[in-house]
This record gives C-alpha cells, structure tokens and sequence, in this order.
C-alpha cells in the first residue's frame, strides 16, 4: 500500500470515536463538510446539519430566505434548504448565540468517490518519485498545469478507523481546483469531473473518500454485513471491542465495517448526485464472496441515503505477467463479480481491462478511467440514451457444428479490433472435458463473432479475456473494449444479486 501523506495515519490512533456530535459547547457550529467553497446538489432538497445547544434556536439563511431548526436532545439540528438549480456563488449563514457564514457556495452535481488506492492516487502525489510515494499519472505535470477550473471542488474526508459509526469526520476542507490545489485531487475523480463538467457547464463536487489497500466489507454498515453469513463471525468479534479503544491493532482499516463508520456515515445525508467507486484489488482471490458483498454495499449505501442513487463502478484493470495458456484467474473471478452487480439498477460499469500495467497494480492511465466512468454517468445518472457506454457484451452463444457463434450487445457502430493488431485474440472454447484451448475468433458482422478450434471439435463453452492480464482485443467503433466473460460460471456464479 502506498502512502504518500502519514498525517492520516496519526488519525487512525485517535478516532475510533471520534465525533459523537455531542453538543458541549453551546455555539453553533458545522460539520467540516459544510464550508467554504462547497459544492451542493442541485435540484434536490439540500440538508444542511450542525450542532448548539438543546433548544437553542437556529436560523440558516439562503438566498435572502430564512430556515429555522431546533436542536435536539443531542444538540443536533438540521434544515432543508430547497430544490436550487445549478448556479452560485452564494451565502449561507447560520445564527444562534453565534453566527457563522459559510461564503462561496455553488450548487451543481456532488459525486461520492471512494473505494481503495486507483481511487485515491492523486493528479500529481508531491512526494513522488520519492519511496513510498504513489507512482505518476501520464502526463502528471501537464495535467496539473491546466487544471484551472474553479467550478470543481474536492472535500477529502479524512482516514479515520471508527467501532462504531460516525456522525463527524474533521476532512480536509474544500478546495477549489487550480494548478496550486489540483496535484492532492483523486485523478479518476478529478478527470471524471472535467469531462462532466465540460459537457454539461454545471460545479462538480467531489467527496473523496478512499482508502488504499482497503477490502469492500470495511465499507459496509455492521447492519448490513450481519445479512451476509462469512461476516457474522467477525462481527460478533467486533460488538466485544471497546467503542474508544487507547490503540489499534496493524491493518485495523482492513476491518470490517471501520471506515463505512469512520469515512461514510459522517457524511450522510450531504445531498448527492451519485457514487463512483474502485475497489477490488484487496478482494481478489474471493471472488465468489465478492459476488454477494459488493452488491450489500450499493444497497447499504443507497439505503443510507434513502435514495437509489447511481451507482458506478470501475472494473479490475489488468495486471501481471500474460500467461500462454487460458486457466484459472482469481482477478477474473472478481471482475465477474463486479459485472453481475449491474443487474441492480441505476448501476454502471467502466472496463479498464486494456488500462493496467502488468507490473504496477496502479496503472498511470487514469484519463480513460475516468472518461469512461463519465460516458456511464452520461447514461444511468444524466439520462442519455444516445452516448455508448460500454464496450461489447457477450449476449448469447450458439454451436453450429465445430463452430462456435457469440452475439453481443452494446456494439455501438458495430466490432472492430483493437488498433495495431490484425488477429482477433483472448478467446478460449472448452469441450465436454473442461479443458481450454486458445480459438481461432473472425468478425462475423457489426456484432458478431465465429470461433473454431481444432483442438475443441465439440465446443460447449467459451471464455473471453478470463486471465489476471488477458490479451483480448475486441472493441467496438467508439474505442471502448469488450467486456470480460466466461459462459461456464459453476451454479449460483451466474445469478443476479
């Protein structure tokens, strides 16, 4: 795991309780999310939340209209701001026994970035090329130099390991996108913001909240997880820890549930446009869990923030050496756990299994990463029917003789090989016996394709891509890459979550 800046570490010693929103101090104050410079959902009713005394009364104050809230017996109090369209900058001021001005307010899309290191690797890590820095991005300098686009803001929610959840996360503050400010942006976030922000002239929020190194059930509410029968045990194990312990054990991030505590319940309910998430690399070699744990976690997010909100996701880019024979892969196995999650709905998928670098697990090419999340934002969050979004989806097998005929979907303006080569490659056909032989695969149309196999002359199966670094090179016209498949998944692999 890389780790560029220690100081979140030192957080990790002291938060497992952290924020109880408890109101001991009488004046009114926010939760760090709520600042300067923030972005807010447009469109939608906006919460705006904070802490004063019992019974002490609170006005908030936007756009020359005033919201009052009482707060509770915990001292917290809340208001919704209403429905605003897309603009700013604006004021917002909130009054009891002091007044606080929360000053440069846009409202546009507020997207949740999470998930573990491609997710956090930043524009350009200040630290590198230094040990323990993370690796440059492509063109790290020059990105950083043009990314003048004050529209884009980032709030990074600060590393915080929690037993129990949260209701405040002290962050970083937002920031305003600059060349001064852009190099701690989360790259795939940063670059899935520019092209949004580019197509549609809106302020684009980011809430970066990743972690490195970090498996999907840290992500997960104990509510939620306790439905999922591998994670009863640790769970019971966890409800015997104390809720403020003076130390925590190495890896204690790697735990379940921790950082949905400490990193994402503090920020409910800031109002959100939608999620996009990378994460699976620390669940790899578990795919068949994966199948049912990722799937608990859109739901559980969701659930949260009571609202289906989209859900997008980057699948497993390739990595390690090529292998010369078709065989078992653990990071196949996840990337087809990552694909069956797109049966719930509002969800999306961003194959990056042509980005990878088989000998860093963080690839520099997040530019595409990023553009192709936002082609899936333009789709299942903004409703364009038009854009493709996705690269070629094995639809249906049909066997005709010694041949084996696929049919796939999202073909856009119909097949065609990746750039540079001239032989169709990463198929592989199994007979009755299981064993699988490299196919011979010809374009048989905008989306078809034919395979043989001389070795395989009664072919029941067929598997594209399906290694930890594949040489696939199906594409559709508009340069997105076919998505990785096997028709032999064993029962229950194959089934919606």
């Amino acid at each position: 795991m890389y780790l560029s800046n220690p100081k979140p570490l030192l957080v990790m010693l002291l938060a497992a309780g952290l924020g109880t929103g408890s109101a001991a101090h009488a004046a009114v104050r926010l939760p760090a999310l709520v600042g300067n410079h923030m972005v807010v959902q447009r469109d939608v009713p906006v919460p705006v939340w904070g802490w004063a005394a019992p019974g002490e009364q609170v006005a908030v104050t936007f756009r020359g209209r005033s919201y009052q809230a009482t707060p509770n017996a915990a001292g917290r109090w809340q208001v919704a701001l209403p429905a605003t369209p897309a603009g700013g900058p604006y004021t917002i001021t909130i009054k009891g026994q002091n007044t606080l001005t929360v000053d440069d307010v846009l409202v546009g899309d507020v997207w949740l970035a999470s998930g573990q290191s491609n997710m956090e690797l930043p524009l350009r890590d200040k630290n590198a090329p230094a040990p323990g820095a993370y690796p440059l991005i492509l063109n790290a300098e020059q990105e950083v130099a043009m990314a003048d686009f004050p529209q884009i803001r980032q709030f990074t929610v600060q590393k915080v390991v929690a037993y129990q959840p949260q209701t405040e996360n002290e962050g970083y503050n937002w920031q305003v996108c600059s060349p001064a400010t852009a190099g701690s942006f989360s790259a795939v976030a940063y670059f899935f913001a520019r092209d949004l922000y580019q197509r549609y002239h809106v302020p684009i929020g980011i809430i970066s909240s990743p972690w490195g190194g970090t498996p999907a059930e840290a992500w997960v509410s104990a509510e939620a997880l306790q439905q999922l029968p591998d994670f009863q045990a640790p769970l019971a194990a966890l409800a015997q820890r104390p809720a403020r312990p003076a130390t925590l054990e190495k890896d204690a991030q790697n735990t379940p549930t921790v950082l949905y505590n400490g990193m994402i319940a503090p920020l409910q309910p800031y109002a959100l446009k939608g999620v996009i998430w990378y994460q699976g690399e620390s669940n790899t070699g578990r795919g068949a869990q994966y199948r049912t744990l990722f799937p608990a976690l859109i739901r559980d997010w969701r659930a949260r923030w009571g609202s289906e909100l989209p859900f997008l996701f980057v699948q497993l880019a390739n990595f390690t050496k090529t292998l010369p024979l078709p065989g078992p892969s653990d990071w196949a196995e996840v990337r087809e756990a990552q694909a069956q999650a797109l049966a719930l709905p509002r969800t999306g998928m961003a194959v990056a299994i042509d980005l990878g670098d088989p000998d860093d697990i963080h690839p520099a090419n997040k530019q595409d990463v990023g553009h192709r999340l936002a082609l899936v934002a333009r789709q299942v969050a903004y409703g364009d029917k038009k854009v493709v979004a996705a690269g070629p989806t094995f639809q249906r097998l049909r066997v005709d003789g010694k041949q084996v005929r696929l049919t796939f979907t999202n073909t856009g303006s119909g097949l065609l090989l990746k750039s540079g080569t001239t032989t169709l490659s990463g198929f592989a056909v199994a007979g009755a016996d299981g064993q699988f032989h490299w196919a011979t695969a010809t374009l048989a149309g905008p989306k078809e394709v034919v395979l043989t196999c001389a070795a395989v002359p009664s072919p029941v199966a067929v598997r594209y891509s399906w290694a930890n670094n594949p040489l696939g090179n199906l594409y559709n016209r508009e340069g997105l890459p076919a998505v990785p498949f096997r028709t032999d998944a064993p029962a229950g692999a194959a089934s919606k979550p």
